[in-house]
């Protein structure tokens, strides 16, 4: 008779799962390492433990790469989600009759209102900016949105997660769907964070001689069928793993997202990777020009050993006097071998080349202050074209999640009515600076045609529908609904049965 095989306990298993996402990360560090070094020297290292103002900045001579990433984080805010201004809406979807349209839709508006008054009054600008910043230095960035406690001023709670604390796992769909967080807490952290953990004995006599103690705790959201599950576990200070907290989501807590994503890769990649070289460059260029400049300004000298003159206890400062043997040269001046008048050209383009491939050439704030119509529309389009590809992928795995998220919290919190965003009932609509380009150039083309209809004459205008085309226009610009006089008859015309 065989033995019962012992089953390992499921803290475990999650456990091994986690340092295997994590073994399959380390490939990635040593490139991240850099990337934060030269363009974002203060992100959160993964190659030694971090201190809190710390000195990160020594291996950095030139600010070229650190200048430009902070305007891409910027503008990306500015475009894709910009503060006390409205960047999504909630819209009836396209299985809805003209009617039922014209009654939802006063409805959606107020709960896209209230939607994004949360987020107005909540952290996210803040943690949101952060999390740019990583997305530019390294190509990925994790952001954490929580429900707050009842009464305090938003719903929302926001985290940017360093990317030295999350491991990602994907999905068969391309999608970052599993996440774990590896953080070190303290005993009185841990029960505020999880009120209902159930703590060891020996957890706590250890918190008791030192309050200062930290343990790892292992977060991990996993998708299990349409939900997410969410666990904690305990991983240090005690014999075997601890189960500290679990439950489930709707909608993952952990939004992921990169900028751009290389085939069979998990984690993204960022336009500080590519221009990594130009920037190491460019690094080394301005340290050897400021030791050249070191060289020029005290020169290099030489001296005859005549057993008077001490090297070793010279300083040339002005008035200083040498003492020298008689007859002898003592300290005279050494030549340079040539000079490095190149440097700047080369400089020049190499910091030509960074603020290229960080868009900050391109993207940059205005000059003037006053542009034309056109050249806002030219503007919007020229960021829509650099930015396409890595807006589809954010809108994807940034700001839908995002919201429906948002709106998940506040269903359940009864702040809102019970509306289910599945694209054909309710869909979501975003109305970002960047997401508003597309809408405008088709609004304007548009209007074209109703000129060119209107200069053909009273037969071609017949063919007009203008109470749709002005409700079009309407959604196009994104007009709230309720400046929108309804596609119904009036009351008073209604025919009885």
């Amino acid at each position: 008779m065989t033995a019962p095989r012992k089953t390992q306990p499921e803290p475990a298993l999650l456990l091994d799962r986690y340092n295997a996402a994590r073994q399959r990360r380390a490939v990635w560090e040593s490139h991240w390492q850099d990337c934060y070094d030269y363009a974002l020297p203060n992100g959160r290292p993964f190659l030694h433990a971090a201190k809190p103002g710390e000195r990160r900045v020594d291996r950095l001579f030139d600010g070229t790469a650190p200048d430009a990433v902070e305007q891409l984080a910027s503008s990306l805010l500015a475009q894709l989600t910009p503060p006390w201004s409205s960047w999504f809406a909630l819209v009836p979807g396209p299985d809805l009759s003209d009617a039922e349209r014209d009654r939802v839709a006063p409805m959606l508006d107020r709960a896209t209102a209230i939607a994004q008054s949360h987020f107005d009054r909540s952290n996210f600008a803040v943690e949101a900016h952060q999390a740019f910043l990583d997305l530019a230095t390294v190509g990925t960035a994790c952001l954490l949105m929580e429900e707050s406690a009842p009464g305090e001023a938003s719903s929302f709670r926001f985290t940017a997660v360093p990317l030295a604390e999350a491991v990602l796992e994907e999905g068969p769909e391309g999608r970052l769907d599993g996440t774990y967080r590896r953080s070190e807490r303290t005993l009185a952290q841990i029960i505020r964070r999880f009120p209902a953990a159930g703590l060891p004995a020996e957890v706590r006599g250890r918190a008791q001689e030192d309050p200062d103690t930290r343990f790892a705790v292992v977060e991990a959201v996993l998708p299990e069928g349409p939900a997410y599950r969410w666990t904690v576990v305990l991983d240090s200070g005690v014999a075997e793993p601890v189960l500290l907290a679990e439950g489930r989501f709707a909608q993952s807590p952990f939004i992921s997202f990169r900028w751009l994503k290389a085939p069979g890769e998990v984690y993204g990649r960022s336009p500080v990777m590519k221009a990594l070289p130009d920037i190491k460059t460019a690094n080394k260029v301005v340290e050897l020009v400021l030791k050249n400049a070191s060289i020029a300004v005290t020169g290099i000298w030489q001296a005859d050993d005549d057993g008077v003159l001490n090297p070793a206890s010279i300083r040339l400062v002005p008035g200083t006097i040498i003492p020298k043997a008689v007859g002898s040269a003592g300290l005279t001046p050494l030549a340079a071998p040539g000079r490095f008048d190149v440097s700047q050209l080369v400089l020049d383009d190499l910091r030509a080349r960074i603020r290229h491939a960080l868009m900050a050439d391109r993207l940059a704030p205005l000059s003037e202050g006053r542009m034309t119509a056109t050249e806002v529309l030219e503007r919007s389009a020229e960021m829509a074209r650099l930015l396409g590809a890595t807006y589809g992928r954010l809108q994807a795995e940034m700001l839908t999640p995002l919201v429906l998220r948002g709106v998940a919290i506040l269903r359940r919190r009864g702040e809102i009515p019970d509306v289910m965003v599945d694209g054909r009932l309710v869909q979501l609509q975003h109305r970002s600076p960047l997401a508003q380009a597309q809408a405008q150039r088709d609004a304007q083309a548009t209007l074209r045609w109703l000129e060119a209809a209107q200069a053909l004459g009273p037969s071609a205008l017949a063919t007009v529908d203008a109470a749709a085309t002005a409700r079009w226009l309407a959604e196009a610009f994104g007009v709230p609904a309720k400046l929108v006089r309804g596609a119904t008859p009036p009351a008073a015309e209604v025919p009885h049965g």
